[in-house]
């Protein structure tokens, strides 16, 4: 198959628990217990399929039912799937509470697997095939420091764009080694001053704090606030609207980096591939899911009419 993204990093099963009432800790609180497949790539790659793409996807994988379940979402998703197993470990999970509005309480990430993945295993001859045959290669920072810098070493030397996705404070560190050959980053506030190592009183100062450290190209988001997306061909802003509701706020900063790369192949300008992640990231946020199994392009023109244009500050 022709492999316009390749997905590389997190799918493991995201539990969630959403409370019922005000939050009390150290208490017993009613609530309700949901579980499916998800991680960083995992959502994206799922997003990005719906949106017509064709993406392969790599990623460890423990082989108990958990490892089944991401198998049969994967081929829901219409994602070629194709896992690196582990039969004898289990698979990575994300264990989250959320307190009613969405928002979240505190998670526990049992991801010893993703550490597993040593940089050795891209010299596997299907994933060198895979990665010599993708346009695209879309990773997280699930993965190790070592093999995070050896993809993107490989990516460069191959001349294939590759993107990622931050994760979270403590994970997007791990990319410290790569920023100079990736693409682009999705990042959110938290996740760029762990990078940048500060934090501006100001969203447009984020892309000077970040290619000081050697990013070419990168997206910091806000929540409700603005979201700036930088690149070669200079900084855009945008002014999400707000939300009537929000159902959950998981997996929609891996929406928002899906909707932002479809764009980006389609050879939308940075303003407009801002606007196509906001989109996606708004459909996410209206969904019990991690990821919406209705977006389709259609649906995104229509959630797209919504959202105002970007501004290019430079």
């Amino acid at each position: 198959m022709t492999i316009e993204i390749l997905a590389i990093g997190g799918a493991h099963i995201d539990r969630r628990g959403r409370l019922f009432g005000d939050t009390k800790p150290g208490a017993s609180n009613p609530g309700q217990w949901f579980e499916e497949a998800g991680g960083g790539v995992f959502n994206a790659a799922c997003n990005l399929s719906r949106l017509g793409r064709a993406v392969r996807l790599i990623a460890p994988r423990g082989g108990d039912a958990a490892g089944q379940t991401v198998a049969d979402a994967a081929e829901r998703a219409g994602l070629d799937d194709q896992p690196v197993m582990f039969l004898d470990r289990a698979t990575p999970s994300y264990t989250a509470i959320l307190e009613r509005d969405g928002n979240l309480v505190i998670a526990l990430a049992d991801m010893a697997l993703y550490d597993a993945f040593t940089a050795r295993r891209l010299k596997a001859r299907s994933l060198r095939d895979s990665l010599a045959a993708a346009k695209h290669v879309l990773a997280d920072a699930n993965l190790p420091a070592e093999t995070l810098a050896a993809l993107a070493a490989s990516c460069q030397a191959s001349g294939c764009a590759l993107s990622a996705i931050a994760i979270s404070p403590a994970k997007v560190v791990k990319l410290s080694r790569a920023l100079s050959n990736l693409t682009h980053l999705f990042m959110n506030g938290a996740e760029a001053e762990a990078i940048a190592g500060t934090r501006p009183d100001h969203a447009e100062d984020w892309p000077a704090l970040l290619r000081a450290k050697g990013l070419q190209g990168g997206t910091v988001t806000s929540g409700s606030g603005p979201t700036i997306a930088f690149g070669p061909e200079g900084v855009a802003l945008i002014e999400p609207v707000a939300l009537d509701t929000i159902a959950d706020v998981t997996g929609a900063g891996d929406a928002f980096a899906a909707g932002f790369l479809h764009a980006r192949l389609k050879g939308a300008d940075l303003g407009e591939a801002l606007r196509h992640g906001t989109a996606s990231a708004a459909i996410t946020l209206a969904s019990p899911h991690a990821t919406d199994e209705n977006l389709s392009e259609e649906r995104l023109a229509r959630q797209l009419a919504l959202v105002p244009p970007a501004r290019f500050l430079s």
